[in-house]
């Protein structure tokens, strides 16, 4: 099959590497550089696996910034474009993901599209009404920064919004290029799996908020919060996963997923969702709170990155912390090896490990790392697994 991927992000370029050992794929984006590295078999973003297969495999995979291109002859377009919760107006952008629907059909074309970016419950629906169309579902996605592709090759779940022949083809063409045997695959309407993807990321988000919580309490109480956890989770009904305390949920999925899961709940009874919400913001302010209290001149913020191994900047928590410790009038400078820049959000950047270790009166790090050993006794960090 030929298989058109709109969008290279952590879902596109992961999918694209994935069914492009069987399928003769061609990716779309409209950034040149990405498609330059891609055809040159360069990863334009971190991830294990992806670096693997571009050194090890003969993947039928090209890119392109042509849409047409990419789109005629496909039967299958996945699309992976970057959605967003706009907190101002109080709406879920899909505007990148229309963009693409809308070129489908100006072309004329039966490709089937599939919608593997994340957006709002009832989505689907409202689109074929809009657009008069019936050849696009969805199929929502599963992955973990970093580990993109791995979890393509061995998916938890297959999940596609639709009880269709079609559904069912594409469905097999993930499981027949994936290497885990046995692998539940699910089909249901589409604002079902559109309810799927918000709801599996806003209970992530609580989990990471439940022990964000108990670890804040155990801070201000002058208790031991790794004995606390350690405790609570030998219990198997809760289990020792998504334990490790943070500065706060952040990434691609999961702070704007659950505001538009809190959106949708518009008019339904709830406390519980707003609370994960508000949850994340007021650990942020009591991280930077804990920080000012140690009263330092110069606060060194250890890597933007969301978590280890991720080359993604997007809402980590760490931006929200610095934005909290600037309001407070605390002078910031960041160590951050993968920024070109000098400056980022008006804090100056320090690329130089030692000079950075040596200017920082207390060094801010979501994650702990071996860098950090010499100077321990200068380092805020709330991570007691030294793993995500």
């Amino acid at each position: 099959m030929k298989i058109a991927i709109a969008g290279t992000g952590y879902v596109g370029l992961s999918m694209a590497t994935l069914l492009s050992v069987k399928n003769e794929v061609v990716a779309l984006d409209i950034v040149p550089e990405k498609v330059e590295m891609i055809n040159k078999r360069i990863s334009p973003i971190k991830d294990e696996y992806i670096e693997r297969y571009f050194k090890e495999k003969n993947l039928n995979l090209r890119a392109t910034l042509d849409y047409k291109d990419a789109f005629n002859g496909a039967d299958f377009i996945i699309i992976s474009t970057p959605t967003n919760y706009d907190d101002e107006k109080n709406f879920f952008d899909t505007s990148s993901v229309e963009d693409i629907i809308k070129k489908v059909k100006d072309m004329g074309i039966n490709a089937t599209m599939v919608v593997k970016s994340t957006i709002p419950v009832g989505f689907i629906e409202g689109v074929k009404k809009k657009y008069n169309i019936d050849n696009i579902m969805f199929s929502p996605e599963f992955l973990r920064e970093g580990h993109a592709l791995y979890d393509n090759l061995y998916p938890s779940r297959i999940i596609v919004g639709e009880k269709s022949e079609r559904a069912k083809v594409f469905a097999n063409l993930l499981k027949d290029s994936a290497l885990k045997a046995d692998i539940e695959v699910r089909f249901m309407n589409p604002t079902e799996a559109e309810a799927v993807k918000l709801f599996a990321n806003t209970y992530l988000a609580l989990r990471v908020s439940y022990f964000n919580e108990l670890d804040t309490y155990a801070e201000l109480k002058g208790l031991n919060t790794k004995d606390i956890i350690d405790g609570v989770c030998l219990d198997p009904r809760i289990g020792d996963h998504y334990n490790n305390p943070s500065f706060g949920y952040g990434g691609y999925c999961l702070p704007k997923d659950t505001k538009q899961l809190l959106a949708n709940y518009n008019h339904v009874p709830q406390n519980l969702i707003w609370a994960i919400v508000e949850s994340n913001n007021t650990r942020k302010e009591h991280i930077a709170n804990m920080i000012t209290q140690r009263k330092p001149k110069v606060v060194g913020i250890y890597r933007l990155t969301m978590k280890t191994n991720s080359d993604n900047f997007r809402a980590s928590a760490i931006q929200s912390i610095i934005e909290h410790l600037k309001e407070k009038k605390v002078e910031i400078v960041i160590y951050e090896p993968s920024l070109k820049d000098n400056i980022f959000s008006d804090c100056k950047v320090i690329n130089d490990l030692e000079k950075f270790k040596d200017i920082s009166d207390v060094i801010v790090a979501n994650r702990i790392d071996t860098n950090l050993e010499d100077i321990r006794d200068k380092v805020y960090t709330r991570d007691l697994y030294s793993r995500d």
